[in-house]
């Protein structure tokens, strides 16, 4: 890495930061900012502190969006809805309109959760992700066909958030993505890289004609980008609302991308009308680190995530530490053995129960039955000091389930936003197309438009086998109407005495969301690091397999500690994408991924 390339990051973020000055809150317009080519993502951050209002996302152009936002005077729901429609446009490896989001909000005194996921067709069926064969058909070709495109969720579940969280009107919210995909964004190195390394993308032809040249190579770093589709159909969803996506031309076309080769999916326009986001009911469990209780809030089923770290953390709390946690900044092999034992138990857990708790009921028919005390502290008695390598689930409650564990399965995508405003309110949203680039499915009304929006593969979320070998069925299954399981884990920490906000975090990354935003928690709350301390060190999980290490970043003498525990050790990539922003005595400190192009921007 260069030795002057922080300083060109940061010499950015200051430009991106001056130009977002404050409008006048009642005839904002928003400002397009200088873009600088340098990259963001691949460099250390020293984290943000602001003294109001924060906003941390995952590229700058959407980080500026939000922070304008609430200069003009908008809540912490506003700034998300325009960090959402920029990242749309500007990452849509990650996320868009074409697909879902969990969204946790704040108002200063209750917590709700919005639950924006993509749902399976009125047609869909157990066994569409299966070949003539009966196997389950490879990833790839399951991502690719139409059957993967789930009912998009997001901009649906963002406007019922609106009409109770917003501040400013509907429409101003859409000007920065807008002026964005009429003028162009400079191509940021990270989808430089994605667009140019994916190796089905180009086989879509609206796809190839907008990412990449005629000799079919990606646009360069620097190529300033224009999307006047996006843009077309962005003025007709801030004129008319979702029923713009849901219903009419973009619905037609939505509909039209997911019934064409290969594997012609079922989505239909009654599906596209008939979709409704839901408001849950947060779930919170509390946790007591350094002599502090908190109050960690999080999602609920379909989510995984935070019932995962609920037990991780629970169980870790049962176990008994040889030696420091935390030394020479790092986690001890000791503290990542007991950890990845937990993770273990904990994913035995979510393979065996969690799914759409419309289609599946919670053990003993309460979710937190997974977290109770009495529950984690029989299933600590598991972690000796040896690796079990895969753990089988527990019986919370000690009922017994017909379901059968659903067999491992990859999973990936999504890009994580928190924001908190001036007022108190707060946001943390996870936002996702599933894979990068979704199903590599672009949607245009008119072919003689560049650009578009690309289209989830939110289905292959749901278990490729709708039953075990003995015929069990599996809780996460397809069904018609139902949302896939997510591992995505938009996260909510308070204080438990006060029930003051101090926290707000979450990433990207399939399964692994789960240990990034867990590794987050253990070091803010445990190990006394800042937010970007801990957003910064390096990955560590399981999947109820081997012992995942990001690579070259913990040295021999851990791995080989590990090793001699029993562990299967794999050191690979590991790529988060958190954003998180904390409470500070003085106000609030942001903290982004070195992995990725986020910022923190703020007041």
């Amino acid at each position: 890495m260069s030795a002057t390339r922080p300083l060109i990051t940061l010499a950015a973020l200051a430009l991106l930061a001056a130009c977002a000055s404050p409008p006048n809150t009642t005839s904002w317009h928003y400002s397009v900012p200088e873009q600088p080519e340098a990259a963001s993502g691949s460099t250390d951050k020293p984290g943000w502190a602001y003294a109001r209002q924060a906003v941390a996302a995952a590229n700058p152009l959407a980080t500026d969006a939000g922070h304008q936002v609430l200069r003009a005077g908008g809540s912490a729901l506003d700034a998300a809805i325009a960090v959402q429609l920029v990242l749309g446009l500007v990452e849509p490896q990650s996320s868009g309109i074409g697909g879902g989001a969990f969204l946790m909000h704040f108002d200063g005194q209750k917590i709700t959760a919005h639950d924006g996921r993509e749902t399976a067709p009125a047609g869909a069926s157990g066994p569409m992700f299966l070949g003539s064969d009966g196997k389950p058909l490879p990833f790839d070709e399951a991502v690719q066909s139409g059957h993967a495109v789930g009912v998009p969720g997001a901009v649906r579940m963002l406007e019922a958030a609106h009409r109770q969280h917003g501040s400013l009107p509907w429409a101003r919210l859409f000007e920065p993505a807008i002026a964005l995909a009429e003028q162009g964004f400079k191509v940021s190195p990270r989808l430089n890289t994605l667009l140019q390394a994916d190796p089905h993308l180009r086989k879509d032809p609206l796809a190839l004609r907008f990412f990449y040249n005629a000799q079919g190579q990606a646009w360069p770093v620097g190529h300033l980008l224009r999307n006047p589709e996006y843009a077309h159909v962005l003025r007709r969803i801030a004129a008319e609302g979702s029923r713009a996506l849901h219903e009419g031309p973009v619905a037609q076309a939505i509909v039209q991308r997911t019934q064409s080769a290969p594997r012609a999916g079922s989505l239909s326009l009654q599906d596209l009308r008939d979709y409704q986001p839901k408001v849950r009911e947060a779930l919170c469990f509390d946790h007591t680190a350094q002599s502090r209780t908190y109050r960690i809030c999080g999602f609920p089923p379909p989510s995984s995530g935070h019932i995962a770290m609920g037990q991780i953390l629970g169980l870790l709390a049962n176990t008994t530490p040889q030696g420091p946690e935390f030394a020479a900044g790092l986690p001890s092999a000791d503290w990542l053995h007991r950890y990845t034992e937990a993770s273990r138990l904990a994913f035995a857990d979510r393979a065996q129960y969690v799914a759409d708790p419309a289609f599946a009921a919670a053990p003993a028919g309460d979710w937190r039955s997974l977290m109770a005390p009495d529950y984690l502290r029989q299933r600590s008695l598991l972690i000796g000091d040896q690796s079990m390598k895969i753990a089988t689930p527990g019986q919370p409650a000690g009922v017994k389930t017909s379901w059968a564990p659903m067999p491992p399965q990859t999973e990936y995508g999504t890009s994580h936003i928190s924001v908190v405003d001036a007022q108190g309110r707060a946001v943390a949203m996870t936002t996702t197309i599933e894979a990068a680039f979704g199903s590599r499915r672009m949607v245009t009304t008119d072919p003689a438009r560049a650009g578009g929006f690309l289209l989830n593969n939110e289905l292959t979320d749901f278990s490729f086998v709708p039953a075990d070998p003995q015929g069990r069925p599996i809780a996460n299954r397809v069904e018609p109407g139902k949302r896939p399981r997510s591992s995505m884990s938009p996260t909510l920490v308070f204080d438990k005495t006060t029930g003051q906000l101090l926290m707000s975090g979450g990433s990207p990354g399939g399964a692994l969301i789960i240990h990034y935003t867990a590794k987050l928690l253990a070091g803010t709350l445990h190990w006394g690091l800042n937010a970007q301390q801990a957003v910064s060190l390096p990955n560590f999980g399981s999947l109820n397999g081997p012992t995942l290490l990001e690579e070259k970043r913990f040295p021999v003498s851990t791995v080989d500690a590990l090793k001699a525990r029993g562990h299967e050790v794999r050191e690979m990539e590991m790529t988060s994408g958190l954003q998180a922003i904390e409470r500070t005595p003085t106000g609030w400190f942001g903290g982004a991924d070195p992995r990725r192009e986020g910022v923190v921007l703020g007041d």
